[in-house]
C-alpha cells in the first residue's frame, strides 16, 4: 500500500484539528515520507472513519439478490416489484426479499392475497424492515402448513382474519421461522457476494468496522471465505445469536467457533460477542413493557427470554469471556437486560466486559442511572429518533404520548457518564452515518419539517460524531488502535466534502463521502 500525505483541507483527529495527515504502512505517522502520494482534500474534512455498532451486513448484502422492495412507498409498488423479480427468475423455487415498510398497511398487517396477485405458483416471503415480521403469500403459508387450526407458537403470533384463517403476516421468531426455515440455503458464492455487496455499501458511507449483531453458525465460514478471497472490505466482529431454548448447548459451540475464527488469522474478522434478543419491537406490539400497551391494554408485549433465564444465560456467556450485546427496546426489556448484566457482574470475576444494550428505545427513568453504574454501553440507532411515519402511525399510538416522549434518551445518558455508540441496524434502516448524525443533533425528520421532537435529548454534532467513531471503537475494544487519528493508530479514515461541525445541522445529510480508507488502503 502507498504512503499517503493528506493536505489542503481540515483534519479532525477526534479531539483536535490539524491541516495535514501522513500515513505509512497503513498507520498514521508523524510526518510524510519523501515519496508519499499526495491526496488533495479540496477543502474538505479528513476524520476517523465511521463504525457501525449494530448492523446486519450479511442480511443487507443478500437483499440485493432479491426483489428490490426497500424504500417503496405503496403496497402496489411492492407487489409489482415482486412480480417483476419472479418473472425474471422463473427457476427460483422461492421469492425472498426485504425490507418492506410495515407502516404501509393498517397496524402493519399485510394480506397474503395481495402477493398472490403477483405470484401464486410458488412461495413468497418478505421481511419487514424491522426483521421481526414477515409477509407471505398463500403458497408460502400452505408450504409451511399454516392454516386456521395452527396454534400460535410460544414466541410469535400468526395474524388472522376475523374467521381465524391466517392473514399472511407473521410476527416474531417462532412464527416467522415456520416459513423461513423452509427457504433454501444460499450457496457459499452467494453468501460471499452478499458480504462483498455489504462492503461496497459500507465503504461508500465511510464505514470501516461493523458489529454484525446477528450471526448464525453457518455464516462464520462465509466471513472467513470472503476474507480469504479479498472480498471482505470492512472489519467485522461477529455476535452469535443465543437461543432461549438451546443456549446451554450453544455455549461450547460458540466458544469453538470463536477459536476457529482466531485460528484462521484473518485480521478483519473477530467473533467475541454473543447477541440476545430481550424482546421484540414496539410497532409490532412485541417489545416488553412494564405497563400495558395503550391500544392492547391486556398486553405488555412478548419477552423473548423470561427475565431470570436471560440473566442466567448472560452470566454464563459472560463467564465464558464473551461480550454480551442485548437487543432491548421496551422499558421491560431494558430492565431485564440491566438486571442480567448486574447478575453477571455480581457472580463472575471482574473483567473489562463492556456489555452493550442495543437500541435503548424506551427506558424507565428509574433505570437510567444503572447504565453508568453497570458500565453498560448504550447503543443507539440515531436515525430512529424522529417523528417519522413509523412513530406517528404505529409506535406513538401504542405507547401514548407520555411514554413516547421518553424514547431514545441520548443526551440524558451521556450526561450521566454513559458510553454511547451509534449504529444503523442496516438493512432495518439506512446505513449512512451522516443521516443519523443529522437526526441525533436535530431530533427532526430529515426534511426539517416541524418542531424538534424531545429537543432536550439532542446531541452536539461533535458528540454525535464521537458516538459513530470513538464510541464504536470503545465498544469494539479497539480504542488503542482506532477511533482517533493519533500517531501509530490504524489509518481508518473518511474524507468528507465539508466539516459537519461547521454546517447547519439540518443540512448534514447533504455532505458527501469522497473517500474511505481501511488501514491505509482506499476502499471507496
Amino acid at each position: 500500500m502507498p504512503d499517503l500525505h493528506f493536505t489542503n483541507g481540515t483534519v479532525w483527529t477526534g479531539t483536535e484539528t490539524a491541516t495535514s495527515l501522513a500515513v505509512s504502512g497503513g498507520r498514521i505517522v508523524s510526518r510524510p515520507s519523501p515519496g508519499a502520494t499526495v491526496v488533495d482534500l479540496q477543502g474538505g474534512l479528513l476524520m476517523p472513519s465511521f463504525g457501525d455498532g449494530h448492523a446486519h451486513p450479511m442480511f443487507g448484502g443478500l437483499e440485493a439478490q432479491g426483489p428490490q422492495i426497500k424504500g417503496l412507498t405503496t403496497v402496489a409498488e411492492i407487489v409489482a416489484e415482486v412480480g417483476r423479480h419472479a418473472a425474471e427468475h422463473p427457476s427460483l423455487e422461492w421469492i425472498v426479499g426485504g425490507s418492506y415498510d410495515p407502516s404501509l398497511a393498517p397496524f402493519g398487517e399485510f394480506d397474503a392475497r395481495w402477493l398472490d396477485e403477483a405470484v401464486a405458483d410458488r412461495p413468497v416471503v418478505l421481511r419487514a424492515y424491522d426483521y421481526h415480521t414477515v409477509w407471505c403469500n398463500t403458497a408460502a403459508l400452505e408450504r409451511a402448513g399454516i392454516g386456521p387450526s395452527t396454534p400460535d407458537p410460544r414466541l410469535g403470533w400468526i395474524v388472522r382474519r376475523p374467521d381465524g384463517s391466517p392473514l399472511g403476516t407473521l410476527r416474531e421468531w417462532h412464527a416467522c421461522d415456520l416459513v423461513l426455515d423452509l427457504v433454501p440455503a444460499k450457496s457459499m458464492d452467494e453468501l460471499v457476494e452478499g458480504l462483498a455487496e455489504a462492503g461496497r455499501t459500507m465503504a461508500a458511507a465511510g464505514i470501516t468496522w461493523v458489529q454484525d449483531a446477528w450471526v448464525e453458525p453457518s455464516m462464520v465460514e462465509a466471513y472467513l471465505e470472503a476474507a480469504r478471497r479479498g472480498a471482505l472490505r470492512f472489519r467485522a466482529n461477529l455476535a452469535f445469536r443465543a437461543d432461549p431454548d438451546t443456549w446451554t448447548a450453544q455455549r461450547p459451540a460458540f466458544s469453538s467457533l470463536r477459536e476457529t475464527v482466531k485460528r484462521a488469522g484473518e485480521a478483519l474478522v473477530t467473533a467475541n460477542t454473543v447477541k440476545f434478543f430481550a424482546d421484540g419491537v414496539i410497532e409490532g406490539g412485541t417489545a416488553a413493557m412494564l405497563e400495558p400497551y395503550v391500544d392492547v391494554p391486556h398486553s405488555c408485549g412478548m419477552p423473548v427470554w423470561e427475565p431470570t433465564a436471560l440473566a442466567e444465560a448472560v452470566a454464563a456467556f459472560d463467564a465464558d469471556g464473551f461480550q454480551v450485546h442485548i437487543h432491548a427496546i421496551g422499558d421491560g426489556g431494558i430492565r431485564a437486560a440491566l438486571d442480567a448484566v448486574e447478575r453477571a457482574a455480581r457472580e463472575n470475576p471482574a473483567w473489562d466486559r463492556r456489555p452493550v444494550i442495543a437500541h435503548t428505545q424506551l427506558v424507565d427513568p428509574a433505570d437510567l442511572p444503572r447504565f453508568a453504574q453497570l458500565g453498560v454501553i448504550a447503543n443507539f440507532e440515531p436515525l430512529w429518533a424522529q417523528l417519522d411515519p413509523l412513530q406517528t402511525e404505529l409506535t406513538v399510538p401504542r405507547l401514548g404520548p407520555s411514554r413516547a416522549d421518553l424514547q431514545y434518551p441520548m443526551r440524558t445518558l451521556r450526561e450521566l457518564g454513559v458510553a454511547l455508540s451509534f449504529g444503523s441496524d442496516w438493512p432495518v434502516s439506512s446505513h449512512e452515518p451522516l443521516l443519523g448524525i443529522q437526526i441525533a443533533t436535530t431530533r427532526q425528520t430529515l426534511d426539517g419539517a416541524g418542531e424538534a421532537w424531545t429537543p432536550d435529548e439532542r446531541l452536539s454534532v461533535e458528540d454525535a460524531l464521537a458516538a459513530y467513531t470513538s464510541g464504536v471503537a470503545y465498544q469494539a475494544f479497539a480504542e488503542a488502535d482506532r477511533g482517533a487519528l493519533d500517531t501509530g493508530k490504524a489509518a481508518d479514515l473518511v474524507w468528507l466534502s465539508a466539516d459537519p461541525r461547521a454546517e447547519d445541522p439540518l443540512r448534514l445529510r447533504h455532505i458527501k463521502v469522497l473517500g474511505t480508507w481501511l488501514a491505509g488502503e482506499r476502499t471507496f
